[in-house]
């Protein structure tokens, strides 16, 4: 069975571009934009790891984060914090609010796929436009 990754993001072009790798990947996705809908979002569908945009709109992602690992039903899931502001210091803020690793955006394809696999595992060994791009005899190298 395929995991989850929630993707908290209001940036509608990064939200599509993480949820079209995860998906290569082999990996389920849900998605909000709102820092207020994650909590409830988390309990009804218990997604495996949520990528989290630090800076929202209505509410830090970190204040998300803090109510996430303040609550005994959702704290064990992984936090990984996703920002455009990666400032000298910013990590160790980050990892102190309760996020278990850390992405810069512009995101590093290979570094993201390589964090999403070191909490979820592989998804796919290669990704599932590659398969299908070979079956129908095209190049993907």
């Amino acid at each position: 069975m395929s995991k989850t990754v929630m993707i908290v993001e209001d940036n509608e072009l990064n939200m599509k571009l993480f949820h079209d790798l995860l998906e290569a990947y082999g990996y389920r996705t849900i998605g909000t934009g709102n820092g207020f809908e994650v909590l409830d979002l988390a309990r009804k569908r218990r997604p495996d790891l949520i990528l989290m945009d630090i800076q929202l709109p209505e509410v830090s992602g970190l204040e998300v984060t803090k109510w996430l690992k303040e609550d005994p039903e959702l704290q064990a899931i992984p936090v990984v914090a996703v920002t455009a502001f990666a400032m000298g210091g910013d990590e160790e803020r980050i990892r102190e609010g309760g996020c278990q690793a850390y992405l810069s955006k512009p995101i590093s394809v290979p570094k993201f796929i390589e964090t999403i696999r070191r909490f979820l595992g592989v998804g796919q060994s290669m990704p599932a436009f590659a398969a299908v791009a070979k079956r129908k005899g095209g190049d993907v190298s």
